[in-house]
C-alpha cells in the first residue's frame, strides 16, 4: 500500500473594489508586481477580476496550511497594492459577468470562441485539491470509488448562495454555473488507466478537446502529475476550511487505498445515482438529506458527515490531520460558508456588507496579529 499521499492546493480568489465592493479588473497589476515574489505559484485566470495561487507539493496538511497562509497573505498584499481587496467565495454576491473583462490570452480567446456565452459567464471560483497517487491504474480505481463521497464534501464546502444580486435559494450556485461546461460534474467509472486514456484519445482524435485538461470533472486524474485532482468544492472563505476540505480528500484517498490493500474495495455506484446526491448537496448544503444507496433511504447530511469522519478515522493520525478534522465537525455543527453569508444578509439586507464580511474572513488568521488591513 502507498503510505504517503502528498497534498497540493489551488485557491481561486475574487478581486473587489474596496469602495463599490464590485469586482475589479486588477489581475494584470497583481501579476506584474507578484510574479517575482511568487513565480509560478501565482496564475492568471480567464477573468481580470480573478487570481489563482497554488501551493508547492506538501507532505501533509500542516505543511499545506503554512503554504496557504503565506500565499493568501502575499496575494492579499498584492491586491491591496493594486487598489483592490481579496475575497474568497464561490461567487460574487452581486457582480455581473457581463461587466467582467476577459484576460487577453490565447487559451481564453480559444475557449471563448469554442464555448461562446457559456465561457463568458463562468465567473465562479473554486478550490482544487491534488492528492498524490503513485500508480496510474491505482488512481483510476480510487477515482471510481471516491466519486461516491464528492456530494458529501461539496455539501460541507457550499459557499455561493448569491448570483448577480439575488438569493438563489441554492447553497452552491457556483455548481449550477459550472455545470454549463461540457465534461463537468461526476465522471463515469473506468476499468483501468488504459481505458481512461482511450477515452481521452478519442476526444482528442475527434477534435472534442485539444488537451486532457479540458476535462473539467469534479474529480480527475491530473494529465501531467501523479495526482487525483478534486474540483467539486466552492472556494472556502476561511483558511481553516480550505485545510479541512483538503485533509478530508486526502483521508478519503488514503482510506480507500488501505481498503484495497486488504482486498476490501469500496462499492462503485452509478454516476446518475451520485449525481442525485450532488444536486441535494448543491441545493441544501449540510441542511439537507442525501441518499444512502445501500439502505435505499434518505439520511440527514449532518449524520452522513459524522459517518464520513468515522470512516476515515483510522488513517488521520498517520496523515497528521486530526486537528483539521475538528474543523469538519465545526462546519457540521455551526454551518457552512453559504450559511454565514445568508446570515449576514438577513441581518443587514445589504450585499455590500456581505462582501465586507467575506473580505475580512478571507484574511482572518492570515496576517500577523498586529497588522492592519488597508481598505
Amino acid at each position: 500500500m502507498q503510505t504517503k499521499f502528498t497534498v497540493g492546493i489551488e485557491e481561486e480568489f475574487q478581486i473587489v473594489d474596496p469602495e463599490t465592493r464590485d469586482l475589479r479588473s486588477s489581475v494584470t497589476e497583481i501579476l506584474a508586481q507578484g510574479s517575482e515574489r511568487l513565480k509560478e505559484q501565482l496564475k492568471k485566470e480567464m477573468f481580470q477580476a480573478m487570481v489563482e495561487v497554488g501551493t508547492e507539493i506538501c507532505d501533509d496538511v500542516e505543511q499545506a496550511r503554512a503554504e496557504v497562509i503565506r500565499l493568501r497573505r502575499t496575494v492579499g498584499e498584492l491586491a491591496e497594492a493594486a487598489g483592490g481587496r481579496l475575497v474568497a467565495s464561490g461567487t460574487h454576491p452581486f457582480g455581473n459577468w457581463q461587466n467582467m473583462e476577459i484576460t487577453d490570452d490565447e487559451r481564453y480567446v480559444s475557449l471563448t470562441e469554442q464555448l461562446q456565452e457559456i465561457a463568458r459567464s463562468i465567473a465562479v471560483y473554486g478550490l482544487h485539491v491534488h492528492v498524490g497517487v503513485d500508480d496510474r491504474d491505482h488512481s483510476i480505481e480510487l477515482m471510481n470509488e471516491a466519486r461516491y463521497f464528492l456530494p458529501h464534501i461539496l455539501a460541507l464546502s457550499v459557499n455561493s448562495p448569491f448570483w448577480e444580486g439575488r438569493n438563489t435559494g441554492i447553497k452552491s450556485y457556483r455548481s449550477v454555473i459550472w455545470g454549463r461546461m461540457p465534461r463537468s460534474g461526476i465522471p463515469d467509472s473506468f476499468r483501468s488507466w488504459d481505458d481512461y486514456r482511450s477515452f481521452v484519445d478519442m476526444l482528442i482524435a475527434t477534435h472534442s478537446i485539444d488537451e486532457p485538461k479540458k476535462i473539467w470533472w469534479d474529480i480527475r486524474p491530473h494529465p501531467k502529475f501523479n495526482t487525483l485532482e478534486f474540483r467539486v468544492c466552492d472556494m472556502p472563505t476561511r483558511v481553516e476550511e480550505t485545510i479541512a476540505l483538503a485533509a478530508l480528500f486526502q483521508a478519503v484517498v488514503a482510506k480507500l487505498s488501505r481498503l484495497r490493500s486488504r482486498n476490501l474495495g469500496f462499492r462503485i455506484y452509478q454516476r446518475s445515482l451520485i449525481a442525485e446526491n450532488r444536486w441535494r448537496a448543491m441545493r441544501f448544503g449540510i441542511d439537507g438529506q442525501l441518499i444512502d444507496f445501500g439502505k435505499q433511504c434518505e439520511v440527514p447530511m449532518r449524520d452522513l458527515g459524522e459517518e464520513l469522519l468515522d470512516f476515515v478515522d483510522d488513517v488521520v493520525d498517520d496523515l497528521g490531520s486530526r486537528a483539521a478534522m475538528e474543523t469538519v465537525r465545526h462546519i457540521l455543527r455551526h454551518g457552512t460558508g453559504a450559511d454565514r453569508q445568508l446570515a449576514v444578509y438577513e441581518q443587514t439586507n445589504d450585499l455590500r456588507r456581505v462582501v465586507d464580511f467575506l473580505a475580512e474572513e478571507t484574511m482572518r488568521g492570515v496576517r500577523p496579529a498586529n497588522a492592519v488591513a488597508t481598505a
